[in-house]
């Protein structure tokens, strides 16, 4: 019998038959190695049996999703790395390797989810939330005010007094920045006046 391990949901029992077909016994249809592939994916639990003689054969069939997804050129697993796993095949270490490599995976996901967690509180809740979206934000005002500051693409500028500053809290960095934009407008404007004219 496979483990069973409870947590996100009940283990699925995955019935093959003698034509080789896959019958989900939770969801009552027949699915296939690629519908498996994505129930892994997801986190669902399955065992799959022999539907005849009720044999464990869900070794083998996540090793036929392993071969599928390496002959269709998603290539995972490097030739070496295969070449020695075939040699402990029937060698003193094969008893020990197996939970060296769970060991080894678990602890590659664990680090895969802290690095998730570090991204997580460095850009936000999610990947591109947050933070990240925040300075787009900034990066795009900031390039907004730096087109109003050139012939053809002040219009918007015009419409207000060029030396205003915004009503906004001297505390938020974007309001700083949009004061200081204004400045160098300002300045701008004084520097393209033709020479000889007061102001």
């Amino acid at each position: 019998m496979a483990d069973k391990k409870s947590g996100a949901g009940e283990t699925v029992v995955i019935k093959k038959y003698a034509n080789r077909r896959l019958y989900n016994t939770a969801t009552s249809a027949y699915v296939t190695l690629e519908d498996l592939a994505r129930m892994v994916r997801e986190g669902a639990e399955f065992v799959v049996y022999d539907a005849k003689t009720n044999d464990d054969l869900t070794r083998q069939i996540l090793t036929q999703i392993i071969f599928e997804e390496e002959s269709r050129g998603e290539a995972l697993l490097p030739v070496q790395f295969l070449r020695q796993l075939i040699g402990f095949y029937g060698g003193q270490m094969q008893g020990v390797l197996p939970s060296y490599l769970e060991m080894s995976l678990d602890s590659f996901a664990r680090q895969q989810e802290q690095m998730r967690g570090q991204f997580s509180k460095a850009f936000g809740a999610a990947p591109g939330a947050g933070l990240l979206d925040e300075a787009v934000k900034r990066n795009m005002a900031l390039f907004a005010d730096a087109m109003k500051m050139w012939p053809g693409f002040n219009a918007a500028a015009a419409a207000r007094p060029a030396a205003a500053p915004p009503e906004q809290p001297a505390a938020d960095p974007l309001a700083e920045m949009r004061r200081q934009m204004d400045e160098m407008r300002t300045q701008l404007d004084k520097l393209a006046q033709p020479p000889g004219k007061g102001g």
